[in-house]
């Protein structure tokens, strides 16, 4: 899988890109990481990539011409690989809230560009040239380049042979094997902590009775701690 991430900033994905799984995933050619620098696509002499808002207001907004002008360049290096056009992500407040389902499928497309963006954001016109737009929650960053990071990092994790094993992924928060829901505790050595004890039903060796307490405590975790996701389950 490729990621293209275009940016003002490439610089700050560089020690991302090197550490754990995403470093992992890297050295084993499940993922190719293609940094794209903005700046270079700027226009005149200073390379500029934002202006004014029409209308007035405070801040800057990226302009359309240099962002269009590096994802035609991507997708142009990608003709040359002989590959297909990349699936365009605009990083965005204004998006869609970002969950696992949607790192699952992302994870089988076969690439990926994701537009960072900064200041007081994107020119409106850049919409038109995108597939979709992800938001990681309901606040603003400075930027777009934490939410690349997170957004390769919960995709690369879900390639074959990154995380190592690969039952982690079965059965976590949010999987599908626990209908979207959160994960059970997780308990091991010691045994006793500060009065702090394991579950018994965790040290019989039974494993349907753990299977069962494991699926209860599910349920109870989530319905107390995100009622919103008990209720999608339902």
């Amino acid at each position: 899988m490729r990621f293209s991430i275009v940016t003002l900033f490439p610089e700050l994905f560089e020690p991302f890109l090197k550490a754990t799984l995403v470093g992992r995933g890297r050295a084993q050619g499940a993922i190719d990481v293609d940094l794209v620098d903005l700046r270079p696509f700027g226009l005149g002499k200073h390379r500029s990539v934002d202006d004014t808002p029409y209308g007035g207001g405070s801040g800057m907004v990226l302009r359309v011409e240099p962002i269009i002008a590096a994802l035609e360049d991507v997708d142009a290096r990608a003709a040359e690989r002989g590959e297909a056009p990349a699936h365009r992500v605009l990083l965005t407040p204004q998006g869609q809230p970002y969950a696992q389902a949607r790192a699952r499928s992302l994870a089988s497309v076969a690439h990926v560009v994701l537009i960072a963006g900064r200041y007081e954001g994107f020119d409106e016109r850049v919409r038109s040239f995108v597939h979709e737009e992800i938001s990681l929650g309901d606040f603003v960053l400075l930027g777009g380049e934490i939410a690349a990071m997170a957004i390769v990092e919960s995709v690369t994790r879900l390639l074959p042979g990154v995380l190592g094993n690969e039952a982690s992924a079965m059965s976590e928060s949010h999987s599908e094997a626990l209908g979207g829901q959160l994960e059970y505790p997780q308990y091991t050595r010691p045994v006793e902590f500060r009065g702090l004890g394991v579950p018994e039903v965790l040290k019989n060796g039974n494993h349907k009775e753990i299977d069962a307490w494991r699926r209860a405590e599910s349920d109870a975790r989530t319905l107390a701690r995100r009622p919103d996701l008990a209720r999608r389950k339902t």
